[in-house]
């Protein structure tokens, strides 16, 4: 087993042995977006997030933040970057610090944090874009993320990583996760499913970076075009 500082390194920090190599490539058919993100690129994304969660809203290890976002490439950077500070990701849960959400989900997101937490809310724009006209004392992340660096003071300490779990027990799931799934560092992974639940976190996507391979996640996907995504893509599993 990899030395654990926090989840998100414990992740990250294999990978990095291959800075160029693919590691999330995110569609989504409705719109007609690819985005694909290395593991240099993601690892930044992680730490900006990180970066912006800590500097602005004083996020650490016993912080707990909702993440209320869908199965999407900024999402995955949203996971690591929470982890990158010890925060815990929560999801489908109450009595959070922080929500990470879609503007559709502002009164989740209200009552995840009640009246004392902060929100964070996502365009999920491909160029950058804010949310328009965003509430008074909610975060805009497209606008607020841009003034952080790309490099990040990782925790040492972290708190529990996932609805209450540890980070070394997430991570052993994971590897298990793998294994059962036949998943390596050859592997390139197709899956539209959601990411709604500590389970499918685990199964869905970590399961697959700690296996060392790559995800081709699917939003909104036209069956017509899987097959030739297939090959495109150079998939060798696909998971639901």
């Amino acid at each position: 087993m990899r030395k654990l500082t926090n989840l998100g390194s414990a992740v990250l920090d294999p990978l990095l042995a291959l800075p160029s190599a693919p590691r999330i490539t995110y569609y989504d058919d409705a719109t007609g977006e690819r985005i694909e993100l290395s593991t240099v690129t993601l690892a930044n994304w992680a730490a900006k997030t990180g970066n912006l969660l800590r500097d602005e809203l004083g996020a650490g290890p016993g912080s707990r933040v909702a993440v209320q976002l869908p199965a999407h490439w900024q999402t995955l950077g949203v996971l690591l970057g929470i982890w990158f500070i010890g925060a815990e990701v929560v999801l489908g849960q109450d009595g959070c610090d922080i929500a990470c959400c879609t503007v559709d989900r502002l009164d989740e997101a209200d009552a995840a944090v009640g009246s004392m937490g902060d929100v964070v809310v996502f365009s999920l724009d491909a160029f950058g874009k804010q949310v328009p006209d965003v509430p008074f004392g909610i975060t805009d992340y497209a606008t607020s993320v841009r003034a952080h660096g790309d490099q990040i003071a990782k925790e040492r300490q972290p708190g529990p990583a996932l609805n209450g779990v540890s980070a070394s027990e997430i991570l052993s799931a994971a590897a298990t996760s793998a294994t059962a799934r036949g998943l390596d560092s050859t592997s390139r992974v197709l899956s539209s499913a959601s990411w709604d639940t500590a389970d499918a976190v685990v199964d869905r996507v970590l399961a697959v970076l700690v296996a060392g391979g790559s995800l081709v996640q699917v939003a909104h996907p036209d069956a017509s075009a899987q097959a030739r995504r297939r090959q495109a893509e150079k998939v060798t599993a696909e998971l639901d």
